[in-house]
C-alpha cells in the first residue's frame, strides 16, 4: 500500500472525517503516530513475493524479495492498486537525471512542494496531474513552463481555464511541443530540456527540474501468484470478515472487490476494523474476543499511554 504518501503526498484530501483538509503525507504520518503504541514491526523497501502454508504449524510463511522470511497466523493484503510505475517519456538517458535531489532533475511525483521553491520547472503532460502541479507550483517556483504535444487538454476544465489565465497574464508559459532530450551533467544537475514542435523546430527550455506526468501503469505483481481467486486483478472478499478465498488471508482497501465497493480511504478503515475481529480468532483461538471502546476501556487507554 502507501498510495497517500506515494501518489499524492502534497495534494489535499477533503473527505477524511474530522479533517476538512489534510495532505496525503500528513495523513500517513498521523496514522503512523496513532499506531506507534502498538509496536508494529516494519520491513520497508521489500516486496512480498511468495507465501506458503505450514500445515503442521498452522502458520503462513511469507518471503520477500530481500530473502526475509516472516511467519504468521494471518496475512492481510493491503496492497492498494498494486505496484504503480510511472509511464516515462521516450527520452534517451532520462534515468541519469532521475531524482538527483529534491527539486532538481527528473521527478515523476511531487513529494515536497517546498523543494521547488525558486526553481525553474518544466512540466510535461495534458492530464489532471500535469495541470494540478502546474497550478500548485506556479506561485512558488521561479518560473513554470507547461509543455504538451497539442493545445488540447484532458484535465478538468476549470484547471485548464486557470492555466490559460496565468499564461495570458504572463505568469507562466505554455509551449505546444514535445520533450526530446535532456541537457546537463548526468547524475548531478539538469540544465535544460530540448523540445521539438510540430514543424520540427527545436529549442531549449532552461530547467532545474523536469516533471513528466504521463500517467501510471498498475501491476498487481507477485500477489497474482499467491493462489487466491481474482476478479479483474482484484481480490474478492466477503463483507463480514473481508477474508479471501483462502482462510487466514484477508484483503482490505483498494485491492479487494465486493458488490457496492467504494474506493475511499474511509472504506479502508471500516474494512480493517471488521477484518481485525476475525483475525483475532485465528491469532488467539483459545481467547474470547472482548469488544471494547477506547473511551471506556482502561486496558486500551493504558496501551495508548492515556493518563
Amino acid at each position: 500500500g502507501g498510495q497517500c504518501a506515494e501518489l499524492y503526498p502534497e495534494k489535499p484530501i477533503y473527505d477524511i472525517p474530522a479533517w476538512p483538509i489534510i495532505s496525503g503525507q500528513d495523513l500517513t504520518l498521523r496514522l503512523l503516530e496513532q499506531i506507534a503504541p502498538f509496536g508494529a514491526k516494519y520491513h520497508l523497501g521489500e516486496m512480498a513475493v511468495g507465501i506458503r502454508k505450514l500445515e503442521d504449524e498452522g502458520l503462513w510463511e511469507l518471503t520477500t524479495d530481500q530473502k526475509t522470511v516472516i511467519r504468521a497466523k494471518v496475512i492481510v493484503i493491503a496492497a492498494g492498486g498494486g505496484s504503480f510505475q510511472p509511464k516515462k517519456p521516450p527520452i534517451p538517458g532520462i534515468e541519469g537525471f532521475e531524482n538527483i535531489a529534491p527539486g532538481k532533475g527528473v521527478h515523476y511525483a511531487v513529494r515536497q512542494m517546498k523543494a521547488f521553491e525558486g526553481k525553474t520547472v518544466v512540466i510535461s503532460g495534458g492530464g489532471d496531474s500535469a495541470l494540478d502541479w502546474t497550478l500548485n507550483l506556479q506561485p512558488i517556483a521561479k518560473r513554470v513552463t507547461l509543455i504538451h504535444r497539442r493545445d488540447d487538454f484532458r484535465a478538468a476544465p476549470h484547471s485548464v481555464a486557470k492555466m490559460r489565465e496565468l499564461v495570458a497574464a504572463g505568469d507562466m508559459d505554455l509551449v505546444i511541443a514535445q520533450a526530446t532530450a535532456l541537457k546537463g551533467e548526468t547524475g548531478h544537475a539538469l540544465e535544460s530540456v530540448l523540445i521539438e514542435d510540430s514543424d520540427g523546430k527545436e529549442s531549449h527550455l532552461e530547467a532545474d527540474a523536469f516533471l513528466p506526468f504521463f500517467g501510471l501503469t498498475m501491476k498487481l505483481g507477485p500477489v497474482a501468484d499467491f493462489g487466491l481467486n481474482l476478479h479483474e486483478n482484484l481480490i474478492p472478499v466477503d463483507t463480514e470478515k473481508f477474508e479471501t478465498s483462502t482462510p487466514g488471508i484477508f484483503a482490505i482497501g483498494d485491492i479487494n472487490h465486493y458488490p457496492g465497493k467504494l474506493k475511499l480511504i474511509l472504506s479502508g478503515f471500516h474494512e480493517a476494523a471488521l477484518m481485525a475481529q476475525q483475525a483475532f480468532r485465528y491469532v488467539h483461538p483459545d481467547r474470547k474476543l472482548r469488544f471494547q471502546y477506547t473511551t471506556s476501556s482502561s486496558d486500551l487507554q493504558k496501551k495508548l499511554g492515556v493518563k
